[in-house]
């Protein structure tokens, strides 16, 4: 199904009732497509982070242990500056065009980076391609959630943004095999894995050209007749598939003007004035869930070969129950987040993880364990932080108006990546030599100090936006009241 935009925008207020009716919209083979053209983007970024993690290509571009950090650092940096930018554009040229562009751009980079003859230009194109990951987060999450009708919007969600694991279980299979030089050259097995990003981009970008616009988006920006095709294809889907559309009234209806973009002080307005308890809501989620999860995964390596003496190909086999357990927690607890609540939930996920994290803490401490149940341990955790994390990109979403939805993706995720960038170098100078297994206890107990912070606010200024539209929890910047009034009188 594609659509094209008109390029006219109207000049007065229109009553529109595309805003309820995708809210309301039964599920149909349609949404299958945004979940798998969309939600792949976290398949990819996962995939990435663990080839690059594994390594191999240091010899072939000379490169020493600090340079392969940075390659690391690189690609997150790239992340940053692709959010903010391509964040910013989401809102003002719209989901599809950005979702397209950024994908395309990692494509490109990330094929580049293992064609790369030296390690200027492959650190060059790691950074590009962490800008088309980064443009990602906000262009479609933006995306899902304007498409996915809103009793689904939770699990979807959620499901979507835990595909990261499972891009990085595919990393680190795929790196078993192909880094192995008996199987494959030195110089060849990992240029074989930098591919395989751009190998699953290319189906991802074909499913892609099916995908419209979001009608939503269209109606805010003046393109009302586009937005109303779009919304009565998927109800002919509706029909073909013999299911009931459900009847709206006038009441449901809401007047929109369309208008391009907000000047920085406008910006500023609406995430500290308007809506000031709800970007602390949305930094706290965002910067605690990056820090747990940059502490414990870029570090969970050492602490096994340095206090529980296993090597590196061992240390490696830990990962894929710890991947595991990150996946599952968003598939399995998602659908609660739809039914007992995104508060309730979050909090409760927040606040289990970090007391389990406290009792592996005590019970490392007191050399209780071993590697097996602490990776145990891990995972409890993580089942239930990585349905709190996912929920932090849900929550971003959709507690802001559509006008900013991209761009307060784009903002909370890269203050989330410069907070959480600390948390590697942290606990990996509380390691140490693995001699001394105190500083590594108090470290996991400041992550477990964290997490309760975060479910404390959750729990304080949590939105419960289970089963409501976006336009009711954040009306839009453009809309009216029936007199022809402005519902939100912006600075100019």
């Amino acid at each position: 199904m594609t659509t094209t935009q008109s390029t006219q925008t109207e000049e007065k207020p229109v009553k529109s009732l595309i805003p309820a009716r995708m809210h309301d919209m039964p599920w149909v083979k349609f949404h299958w497509l945004v979940i798998f053209g969309l939600g792949t983007a976290w398949i990819l970024d996962g995939l990435e982070a663990q080839i690059v993690a594994a390594g191999g290509f240091e010899k072939s571009l000379d490169m020493s242990a600090a340079d392969v950090g940075l390659a690391g650092t690189v690609y997150l940096v790239g992340q940053v500056f692709g959010a903010i930018i391509f964040g910013r554009l989401t809102d003002s040229w719209g989901r599809k065009r950005l979702f397209t562009l950024t994908l395309a751009l990692y494509l490109v980079a990330a094929a580049a980076a293992g064609l790369a003859p030296n390690m200027i230009l492959f650190l060059a194109f790691r950074f590009i391609s962490g800008m088309g990951i980064g443009g990602e987060y906000s262009a479609v999450n933006s995306a899902v959630d304007e498409l996915i009708p809103g009793r689904f919007r939770g699990r979807v969600d959620l499901a979507i943004n835990g595909t990261y694991w499972a891009g990085a279980a595919i990393g680190a299979f795929a790196s078993t095999i192909l880094l192995d030089t008996d199987r494959f050259d030195q110089n060849v097995g990992w240029r074989i894995a930098f591919f395989i990003g751009p190998i699953l981009g290319l189906g991802i970008i074909y499913l892609r050209r099916h995908i419209p616009e979001s009608p939503r988006w269209m109606v805010t920006h003046g393109h009302g007749e586009a937005a109303e095709k779009v919304v009565s294809d998927l109800e002919d889907d509706v029909r073909a598939a013999g299911k009931q559309l459900p009847e709206h009234s006038d009441d449901d209806a809401m007047w929109i003007k369309g208008r391009e973009g907000l000047t920085p002080k406008q910006l500023g307005y609406v995430f500290f004035k308007m809506y000031p308890t709800r970007t602390v809501l949305g930094a706290t989620l965002m910067i605690t869930q990056s820090f747990l999860y940059n502490a414990i995964f870029f570090t969970y390596a050492l602490v096994l070969q340095n206090f529980y003496d296993k090597s590196a190909s061992e240390a490696a086999l830990y990962f894929f129950p710890f991947a595991i357990g990150n996946l599952l927690g968003p598939l399995l607890l998602g659908p609660l987040f739809d039914t007992v609540g995104r508060r309730k939930m979050i909090t409760g996920c927040y606040s289990f993880a970090g007391i389990v994290l406290a009792v592996s803490a005590w019970l490392f401490q007191q050399n209780a364990i071993g590697p097996g149940v602490h990776t145990a341990f891990w995972c409890v955790a993580f089942f239930s932080a990585s349905a709190g994390a996912s929920a932090g990109y849900l929550t971003v979403s959709e507690i802001f108006p559509l006008e900013v939805r991209g761009q307060a993706i784009s903002y909370f995720f890269a203050i989330a990546q410069i907070f959480g960038s600390i948390g590697p170098v942290f606990y990996g100078w509380l390691i140490g030599d693995g001699k001394d297994r105190t500083p590594m206890f108090w470290g996991y107990l400041i992550a477990t100090a964290i997490m309760l912070v975060g479910a404390a606010v959750a729990a304080v200024w949590g939105v419960d936006a289970e089963n409501k539209s976006l336009e009711e929890i954040a009306p839009p910047l453009t809309s009216y009241d029936e007199d022809g009034n402005e519902t939100v009188h912006l600075p100019v």
